[in-house]
């Protein structure tokens, strides 16, 4: 605990939003090394103009998190301040009850958080009080990188060459062992009565049995990773029957882990893995950066066509469709192992995610935004960048994306990367018992072999939605149409 002679004077004010760690909070740093009293406090703000609401599976995540980030705080000495309603409102609410003098946060960067995050800086400075922000959810600041004509980058390979050569990613900074706490009498909203955590129905068995999440659960899955399944990771990373990628994502999202940190650990440990494995796993740390970069050059890229040619694409609107494919009743495999385990687990393999992606967008014509919003409110990682530039790059509407007729076939991407049928056999439980020659297109298993593996076909699992060769012809119809009203 902190001494009382530390206590006294007017205090500063540190703004968690999705930064929930101690650890390399440049922030937090600020305010401890300031010399001043903390009052640490997480704003949760769904009431600023524009701000997204955020989904079921990050709701949970949330809730956890902050039990862990309060914890973690009361161990170094203060105590963590719960406050719900608009940035701006609530720091300014802060600061007159505590009389803090300086308040501190790590910059984010999707548009309304941008925004928000101004209006509140703009009061802060207007009423004399320090305001300072500090980089920590990116490598870089996205407004640092341009191209050789001054703009900003549109092809992923280019943004990563010039993201190596011209950034430099700073050390962690350090921990605070011991924090300064407020002593005036403040009140914090209860946890409990934001109701984030499911009751009826409680969906999170799976979430709980497959996550710790916290800043200790992030190092966790970092050291379980650098001392494993990087080893192989750049053939292996493609293979969802193997526990063979880091994980990550959902810390990196909520801020329990930087990317500074992870470069640091790939820089710094003694890790058993090739070069280029070590090489691929941080170009896919990079693709974040350049999904971040997008987005903040591309305000309305989640709700928008990078490609403004796709405004004339022809989705169709089919709600049964849809529906299938969101709760794994497509009748292909790989696709219904795929939605199931994102439903389970709240976290769906990165191969898996391009194939039922594919599936949604191509074999069954729905607009892109409509697996957005599933994936938004379903995925732990849930992220406001990576999600809409990944999304837009599978439909072929974004910025560097796959061409339109590359169009995913989900029996040989099942053959292919899940060769023994582990993956599909695990989430589709009621194709366990049907061999491998069949596992991935159950409807050309012979009458017998079904029978053998007690599956009938429109009662324990569902006929093809789409015939995949049909599908695929009528994506490539729709795209050359597209070409043609452009």
């Amino acid at each position: 605990m902190a001494s009382k002679d530390h206590t006294s004077g007017r205090p500063a004010l540190v703004l968690f939003r999705h930064d929930l760690r101690l650890a390399d909070n440049r922030a937090l740093r600020a305010a401890v090394d300031s010399g001043r009293p903390v009052v640490p406090v997480f704003v949760f703000d769904e009431m600023s103009e524009g701000m997204r609401r955020i989904g079921g599976a990050r709701r949970w995540w949330l809730h956890h998190s902050l039990e862990a980030l309060a914890a973690a705080l009361e161990k170094a000495g203060a105590d963590l301040i719960l406050r719900a309603g608009p940035m701006a409102d609530v720091a300014g609410d802060l600061v007159k009850e505590t009389g803090a003098e300086a308040v501190y946060w790590n910059r984010r960067y999707d548009p309304p958080a941008i925004a928000a995050d101004k209006e509140m800086k703009s009061r802060l400075i207007e009423s004399g009080i320090e305001a300072q922000s500090f980089e920590g959810h990116l490598l870089h600041e996205p407004w640092q990188i341009k191209t050789r004509t001054g703009g900003f980058y549109k092809v992923y390979t280019p943004f990563w060459r010039a993201l190596v050569a011209e950034i430099e990613p700073r050390a962690p900074v350090a921990r605070p062992r011991e924090i300064a706490p407020f002593s005036g009498d403040l009140k914090s909203e209860k946890l409990a009565d934001w109701g984030l955590m499911p009751e009826k129905p409680d969906w999170s068995g799976g979430l709980r049995d497959t996550w710790k999440p916290g800043e200790d659960g992030a190092h966790e899955a970092l050291g379980a990773f650098l001392s494993g399944p990087i080893k192989g990771y750049g053939e292996n990373r493609d293979r969802p029957d193997f526990h063979s990628t880091s994980r990550l994502s959902p810390y990196l999202a909520h801020g329990e882990i930087t990317p500074f940190q992870i470069w640091h650990a790939l820089e710094t440990r003694k890790i058993d893995a090739a070069p280029g494995d070590i090489e691929k796993f941080r170009k896919e740390v990079a693709w974040r950066e350049f999904s971040y970069h997008l987005l903040f050059h591309n305000p309305d890229l989640g709700v928008t066509n990078f490609n403004r040619d796709f405004d004339a694409f022809a989705w169709k609107k089919d709600a049964t469709a849809l529906r299938a494919w969101q709760h794994g009743q497509t009748g292909y495999p790989l696709v219904d192992a795929g939605m199931r385990q994102l439903w389970q687990t709240g976290w769906v393999h990165n191969r898996v995610r391009m194939v039922v992606a594919s599936f949604l967008v191509k074999h069954l014509l729905q607009d892109w935004r409509a697996g957005e919003a599933w994936f938004w409110d379903t995925l732990v990682d849930a992220d406001p960048a990576s999600n809409t530039a990944s999304w837009q790059w599978v439909a072929g509407s974004g910025a560097d994306a796959a061409p339109y007729f590359r169009v995913f076939n989900p029996m040989l991407q099942g053959e292919k990367f899940d060769p023994d049928g582990k993956y599909v056999r695990h989430f589709v439980t009621e194709l366990s018992q049907l061999g491998n020659g069949d596992l991935q297109a159950p409807w050309t298993a012979s009458k017998h072999a079904l029978s053998a593996a007690g599956v009938k076909l429109g009662t324990d699992y569902p006929v093809p939605v789409v015939d995949h060769s049909k599908a695929r012809d009528r994506a490539l119809e729709a795209y050359q149409e597209m070409r043609g009203n452009t």
